[in-house]
């Protein structure tokens, strides 16, 4: 059974928390509808509620990428609405330390944070996919498409004279292996077949390696090599496929059993699979450090002055965990450690100052 005062604490922090999530929640909006207003300000045929709409469907996964800061921030509040009533020198006095107040709030932090990978986080994920999905339709890039199935890589292609349909059974350091390149032109009249065992996508200019072209019912391979001009290189194929944020964990399970029939590399679905996995615990460890730093600094501080602080420790964090994915991209680290270091960082500082929290 949970102790009365186990529930007062949560219940206390709860409603921090809820505060907190609500005013990040709101400027969450303000920000992204001016973001969706501007995208469609040129835009033919769009009506004033869909940047409204579409707003509403991207900002749980905006909000899951803040939750972090919101915890730290909310733990802020959380301390100083303790102090102002005085019922932290009351818990002191009826035998509650230090330690325990913050092993209360981090395990319920801990458990809220595998509640909101389960629940929250698919949700998220489903509504950023219906979010690109309709602006995708908005898009000036339409035009350049690009999926991943079971049958390998599909790309739609469209040049100022052609229309091309693009097949590869994998990839393979710089080149599409097994290539089929089915050619149209603007009223999607069929024109060519170009198909390939080896074409290397370096640059947008595709070198087709012994290409066989079907052309009229006839089969020629008359060219050793064919310069292929394209809107697509390994880099821009590569980024197509970066927004994970849009996939469930079913959905990031499912593709990377297509990128390992693709030959394409699974590194970051890994990394975005450990982000996730290891939320519940970046959400404590920030929660931990939140409150350590309530108890060392001085109890007559203003809210104004805890809220600042948070936003700059926010601030200082942000910068952390980009350091470190500044490195990943230049491949000065595996990404695996871009996303350990930065936690494993805060944990060690929280872990100092707990030595003596409970003389604060």
């Amino acid at each position: 059974m949970i102790a009365i005062y186990q529930k007062n604490l949560i219940n206390l922090f709860f409603k921090s928390l809820g505060i907190i999530t609500i005013i990040f929640f709101c400027i969450t909006l303000i920000l992204n509808i001016f973001e969706e207003v501007s995208f469609f300000k040129n835009v033919e045929n769009a009506n004033f509620a869909l940047p409204i709409f579409l707003t509403l469907l991207n900002s749980p996964s905006i909000l899951f990428d803040i939750f972090p800061f919101i915890f730290l921030i909310s733990t802020l509040y959380f301390f100083s609405e303790m102090i102002d009533k005085n019922e932290l020198n009351i818990y002191k006095n009826y035998g509650l330390t230090n330690i325990k107040i913050i092993n209360i709030i981090t395990l319920t932090s801990f458990i809220t944070g595998i509640f909101i990978v389960i629940f929250f986080y698919n949700i998220s994920a489903s509504l950023k996919f219906f979010y690109l999905d309709i602006k995708n339709d908005y898009s000036k890039d339409d035009k350049y498409l690009a999926v991943i199935t079971s049958n390998g890589l599909w790309i739609k292609d469209e040049t100022s004279k052609n229309i091309n349909l693009i097949n590869a059974e994998k990839i393979e350091n710089n080149f599409l292996k097994n290539v089929i390149i089915t050619q149209f032109d603007k009223n999607y009249k069929f024109q060519k077949i170009i198909s390939a065992k080896k074409v290397d996508i370096e640059n947008k200019s595709w070198i087709i390696k012994d290409p066989l072209v079907t052309k009229e019912n006839e089969l020629t391979q008359n060219e050793d090599e064919i310069i292929f001009q394209t809107n697509f290189n390994k880099q821009k194929i590569s980024t197509l496929f970066s927004n994970l944020s849009s996939l469930n964990i079913l959905d990031l399970s499912k593709l990377k059993k297509d990128y390992k029939t693709l030959g394409y590399s699974n590194i970051l679905v890994n990394a975005h699979q450990l982000k996730i996995y290891s939320y519940p615990i970046y959400l404590a460890i920030m929660v931990c450090l939140s409150s350590i730093l309530m108890f060392n600094v001085r109890y007559n501080k203003s809210k104004i002055f805890n809220f600042i602080l948070g936003i700059f420790i926010s601030v200082v964090i942000y910068y952390i965990n980009f350091f470190f994915k500044l490195l990943t991209e230049s491949e000065k680290i595996p990404i695996m450690v871009s996303v350990w270091a930065p936690q494993i960082i805060l944990l060690l500082i929280a872990c100092i100052g707990l030595v003596k929290i409970n003389e604060k």
